[in-house]
């Protein structure tokens, strides 16, 4: 196998397996950011000397061409090269002969590694960024479009005080904004440039490092080289923890979502194709698509422990273990993207029950009201708390007259911030503004 480090002698097929293992397919998708990378990298070694104007010129030239192959889907990496690195400079050797080994001048596919990382994280949370916003955006529309709709709320799974899908929705939009937060702070330890902390020691050759944190749009360098090493594991804890975030908050809108679609809540319903059936029992409407939601939830809520564990017992400086942290945020991070727009997709979709009070069962759903009633009108709390008890367990209770199936959220005359009757939208979604503008961080 062709590798960057050898040094005359071979490792056996059995260790190259071992040691390779799935980065080579891994590594496909680092392949745009390490001709990204490399450009960067040569203009700053010509800037100081180690290239000339020519060497530059043919160099990008040459890796321009490498990115196009990338872009069309016309690359891969040959059956003995180790990884995405190698195979970009096996290309620029075959082409170029000798000025191709260049590029390698002042890095470490220690740093390079790093680099490509950061450069792909940093895209991926752009990306994971715009789906929550557009699925924020959703529920916020859904919120407004339903404010007037009362649902139970529950609690300890007993009913409890009434609220309204404008509540529900609402406060799913506004978690999301929590989420985005934590992404924004993931963002921020991605977007700092490790190139030329080298192997982690820096280097003898007079590196501009601010030239390449510039080139390619990083906040700043990370200073010390031995912190730059270091952020391998960081960076993917960090990002871990955001995104496991995000799938706490879809994971407990989809268990709401599989327990209001059963028929002895029934509060929610979707068009049958978006549901599945039973193998013997023809009259089933099953949640799959929210209960594989919540089960790969639950899969990236346990990629941060997975990435704290594999990282936990290592010294500073470089470790192969690294190589494994792809395998465990890889693949989170494209169950992630893939659980936001099903989510949002479900939600295009979603039929909202407008008649649940018409359901005797909710009798009891407006027993705070008319404390608070009885209390505003001048009985102590705790007397008229003692007396709507004694009505509801004789049987008596009775909010307004005994019919409820017709009251709408505005009803009830909740007003203070957040309540049914004042959702808080607009400033809702102002902080959510001011979450997603990771610029002013």
């Amino acid at each position: 196998m062709a590798t960057l480090w050898n040094k005359g002698t071979s490792a056996t097929e059995a260790v190259d397996r071992f040691t390779v293992g799935n980065d080579r397919v891994l590594d496909l998708r680092l392949a745009r950011y390490d001709v990204q990378g490399s450009r960067a990298h040569i203009r700053m070694l010509e800037s100081i000397g180690l290239l000339d104007a020519e060497e530059l010129a043919a160099l990008d030239a040459a890796l321009g061409r490498i990115a196009e192959r990338i872009e069309a889907g016309d690359f891969e990496l040959e059956p003995d090269v180790e990884d995405i690195h190698s195979q970009v400079e096996l290309l620029l050797t075959r082409e170029l002969g000798e000025m191709g080994k260049k590029i390698h001048s002042g890095r470490s596919r220690n740093d390079q590694v790093l680099v490509d990382l950061k450069l792909f994280l940093r895209d991926e949370l752009q990306a994971v960024r715009g789906e929550v916003l557009t699925l924020f955006r959703t529920l916020q529309g859904l919120s407004e479009l339903y404010k007037e709709v009362l649902l139970p709320g529950y609690t300890h799974a007993q009913i409890a005080m009434p609220s309204s899908f404008g509540l529900w929705f609402g406060a799913y939009a506004e978690a999301l904004v929590d989420d985005m937060y934590l992404m924004g702070g993931a963002y921020r330890i991605v977007n700092r440039n490790p190139l030329g902390s080298a192997a982690g020691y820096g280097n003898s050759f007079p590196l501009d490092r601010q030239m390449t944190t510039g080139l390619l749009g990083f906040d700043s360098p990370v200073y010390n080289s031995v912190a730059a090493q270091m952020q391998r594991g960081r960076t993917e804890r960090a990002v871990a923890s955001a995104i496991g975030g995000i799938a706490l908050t879809l994971n407990k809108f989809a268990a709401d979502c599989c327990m209001y679609m059963c028929p002895n809540f029934g509060f929610i319903h979707f068009p049958d194709e978006l549901t599945t059936g039973s193998s013997i029992m023809p009259h089933k409407k099953n949640p799959d698509v929210w209960e594989i939601l919540r089960g790969r939830c639950n899969r990236i809520l346990s990629c941060e422990n997975e990435v704290a564990l594999l990282c936990s017992n290592m010294p500073h400086g470089y470790h192969r273990d690294w190589q494994l942290l792809k395998d465990i945020l890889f693949p989170a991070l494209e169950a992630l993207h893939d659980c936001l727009r099903m989510t949002d997709y479900m939600l295009q979709h979603i039929e909202v029950n407008e008649h649940i009070l018409d359901n005797p069962l909710y009798a009891h759903l407006f027993t705070v009201e008319e404390v608070n009633r009885r209390t505003l009108e001048g009985t102590p709390f705790r007397e008229a708390y003692r007396q709507v008890g004694v009505e509801v367990n004789e049987g008596r209770f009775r909010y307004g007259g005994g019919d409820v199936a017709d009251l709408k959220a505005s009803d009830l005359h909740h007003t203070h911030i957040g309540s049914l009757g004042n959702l808080c939208n607009d400033k809702i979604a102002a902080l959510m503004d001011a979450a997603a503008d990771w610029k002013t961080l």
